[in-house]
């Protein structure tokens, strides 16, 4: 029975939680999108909230809980001067999970956390697919660049090509 028991444990002590939501969301706030499993994510998202609410206040109690739960100087001074100021309008609901597919591994569910788009967009340069194989249940996951190309580039090769292929008769 979980008779008030509270929160996800993910089979660590309370130390070892401890340290692992606090990477979680210092890498959160540094890269403003971490790719990790959906228990871990959803076990942090209230974390996350909890934080940008305080750093959305921004007075010396809140810069010192901060600093305290973030000693990394660098990830409270971003999460202070640039994501909670994009968040002043929103009250919660500051991060997005996207389903990326399943670990090939132990089949955990991989998700991509994020911070919701403020007032400024997040820059992402690549958007990322899933395709799950019919055959068999496992999922692969596949990262496709969203660059696309100079048609400049391609009239290039081909005369290119064409003068290869003059050269060699």
């Amino acid at each position: 029975m979980r008779h008030r028991v509270y929160g996800k444990h993910l089979g660590r002590n309370s130390n070892q939680r401890n340290a692992l939501f606090k990477g979680l969301v210092r890498s959160l706030i540094l890269h403003e999108s971490i790719t990790t499993t959906e228990a871990k994510a959803k076990a942090v998202k209230g974390l996350v909230d909890k934080i940008v609410v305080k750093g959305k206040a921004n007075n010396n109690q809140a810069k010192s809980f901060i600093q305290g739960f973030l000693p990394d100087a660098v990830a409270s001074k971003k999460l202070l001067e640039e994501i909670a100021p994009r968040f002043s309008t929103r009250t919660s609901g500051f991060t997005s999970l996207v389903k990326l597919g399943r670990r090939l591994g132990d089949g955990a569910m991989i998700v991509k956390m994020s911070f919701m788009e403020g007032e400024e967009k997040i820059k992402t340069s690549a958007s990322v697919k899933t395709s799950v194989g019919k055959q068999n249940s496992k999922a692969t996951r596949s990262v496709v660049l969203s660059e696309e190309k100079d048609p400049k580039s391609k009239r290039k090769r081909s005369a290119a090509k064409k003068k290869t292929k003059e050269k060699s008769k």
